[in-house]
């Protein structure tokens, strides 16, 4: 299991994806706990079972036990804040967008059990896949106040970007064979 297998199901007409897979985690600026905890947290909000098992895999050699927590708190509190703060982007109603969330995010303030830096840069992950353009821009500011410069933000993005799509991808062709 691993990225390994990911690759192998990859289809021929998305190679790009299968080559792009390993080198965006593997060579990137990134220390590997954040460049993995980004590709299982972007696996995780991209629901493909066979992706995130394979992710996980190879992100044990790197990320504890607390980590993958850390990663699977992102994931989830990103997958209900990236929703609602699409809502107060999309929303024209002004009045609409000045009331408070008023939802429990206190996985927020306690950076899901990590560092801040890991958090920002999952949470980053998270939004790029969910396609939330205030948390995106929330999480590349708060990553820059911790001295993290554009090409970790790239890089995450890229991660991000590459493990949705093959996420897709699989998930499609899954659909398409069956």
């Amino acid at each position: 299991m691993g990225l390994d297998d990911i690759r192998t199901a990859v289809p021929d007409y998305a190679k790009d994806l299968r080559l792009n897979l390993g080198s965006v985690i593997t060579t990137s600026s990134l220390e590997p706990d954040m460049a993995w905890g980004a590709a299982l947290t972007a696996a995780l909000v991209s629901k493909n079972e066979y992706v995130i098992q394979n992710i996980l895999e190879d992100a044990k050699e790197h990320l504890d036990d607390t980590l993958i927590n850390g990663a699977k708190t992102t994931a989830a509190i990103m997958s209900m804040s990236n929703v609602w703060y699409k809502f107060t982007d999309l929303i024209q109603d002004e009045e609409v967008k000045k009331l408070p969330a008023k939802l429990r995010m206190n996985a927020i303030m306690n950076h899901g059990g990590v560092s801040q830096a890991l958090f920002e840069g999952w949470g980053l992950a998270a939004s790029v896949v969910n396609a939330c353009g205030v948390c995106v821009n929330a999480h590349a500011a708060q990553m820059r106040k911790l001295d993290l410069d554009a090409q970790h933000i790239a890089d995450i993005a890229r991660i991000a970007a590459v493990v949705k799509a093959v996420s897709d991808t699989l998930s499609f062709e899954k659909l398409i064979s069956a």
